[in-house]
């Protein structure tokens, strides 16, 4: 039986979600403060934490970013009234798995909980390969980043995690619902941007200022490649 630990200083939303994930197969645990949460974390290696961000103590975001930096590799489902992109996105990029805006269906919490079990806690570091060169872009996995012209692109961890899935392909059309499962270790859901919006900034930060070319193509209804492609001459 899947151990759950509920971070949540709501106790009637935090019992709602115990009972269902209980009638689901699962062993919930529940605690109301950021500080206990991550006690817990540390200390009880739980399969699944559905966290709250915004908590007494120690909030949510830094939570994930606490656990992360100490090498907990537990899943971390979100559950906040927050929904606007940003924090979506900030809340995956800092190292959670799944978001849910509340409210939300108990059914599926239950279905996103089981996904992240099933995933299992994230695997060590892979060993950093050797950089890989396109045009004037280097993408080198030692130092986690890209550089364009010699110029650190100044990608977060997630931004390069996604460069570098397409590089390792390049020149294949990767499918959003490969790189949601390469890079967030999840399957596509409906209306699920998650991919385009990162690959929105890394074109702002590859493309835009890259001289020459540009290198994250669109396969339009399918999905993005890693690919060279001349820029068209400004018109004077």
């Amino acid at each position: 039986m899947a151990k759950v630990l509920i971070v949540e200083d709501d106790n009637v939303i935090a019992d709602g979600m115990a009972r269902h994930l209980s009638s689901g197969g699962f062993d919930p645990i529940v605690v109301g403060r950021g500080e206990l949460g991550l006690a817990r974390l540390r200390y009880e290696n739980p399969d699944v934490c559905v966290l709250d961000l915004m908590l007494p103590e120690l909030d949510g975001w830094k939570l994930i970013e606490t656990a992360r930096a100490e090498g907990i590799g537990t899943p971390i489902v979100v559950v906040s009234a927050r929904g606007t992109e940003h924090d979506r996105v900030h809340a995956l990029e800092i190292g959670a798995d799944d978001y849910l805006v509340k409210p939300f269906s108990m059914r599926e919490l239950v279905a996103r909980v089981g996904a992240a079990a099933r995933r299992g806690v994230r695997p060590a570091e892979e060993r950093r390969g050797e950089p890989i060169e396109v045009e004037e872009l280097r993408i080198d996995p030692r130092e986690v980043q890209a550089y364009v012209s010699g110029k650190s692109a100044g990608l977060t961890p997630t931004e390069f995690k996604l460069l570098y899935t397409l590089a390792l392909d390049r020149g294949r059309v990767v499918t959003r619902d490969e790189l949601l499962q390469k890079v967030w270790g999840r399957r596509e859901t409906h209306r699920d941007r998650t991919v385009d919006v990162f690959v929105r900034r890394l074109r702002q930060k590859v493309d835009r200022v890259a001289p020459d070319h540009t290198f994250i193509q669109t396969r339009f209804g399918v999905g993005y490649k890693l690919e060279a492609e001349v820029k068209e001459p400004v018109a004077v």
